[in-house]
């Protein structure tokens, strides 16, 4: 069988958030054992797994990543957005639009410090949607 919901998320500002509870609390009832399938339907945001325990963990990734890929990179051409926009693709290809978490025992079967996280990477991203796709 196969389930589908859309999950939304206001808007948040750029970092990375965890969001596992917001997923969970908009999903209908898991069953017994499948895969939970997650896509964000933008360009410019992304879905990973990380530390679920610590924020500072989530204040390194964005501190590190706007490293990385600076704002205002004399190679970008794509800048009519904003400086912020063709640094956010590039984040977001890096990263990835899909996660894949199996669900043992109706529950999603994630590690101890394991947790759903949210990265936006625009400065004003606005709402965002998910596609929660539920194979069982």
């Amino acid at each position: 069988m196969v389930l589908q919901t859309n999950i939304k998320l206001s808007g948040y500002s750029r970092g990375f958030h965890l969001i596992t509870s917001k997923i969970l609390t908009q999903l209908p009832e898991l069953p017994e054992n499948g895969l939970l399938h997650l896509l964000i339907k933008h360009t410019s945001a992304g879905l990973t797994l990380n530390e679920n325990a610590d924020p500072s963990v989530r204040d390194d990734f964005e501190a590190f990543i706007n490293k990385l890929i600076p704002e205002n990179h004399p190679v970008y051409s794509h800048v009519f957005e904003g400086a912020d926009d063709m640094p956010a693709h590039i984040k977001s290809s890096l990263f990835g639009a899909e996660l894949t978490i199996p669900i043992t025992n109706y529950h999603i079967n994630l590690g101890t410090w394991q947790g759903i996280y949210y990265c936006e990477f625009r400065n004003h991203g606005g709402n965002r949607n998910i596609i929660a796709t539920i194979l069982s």
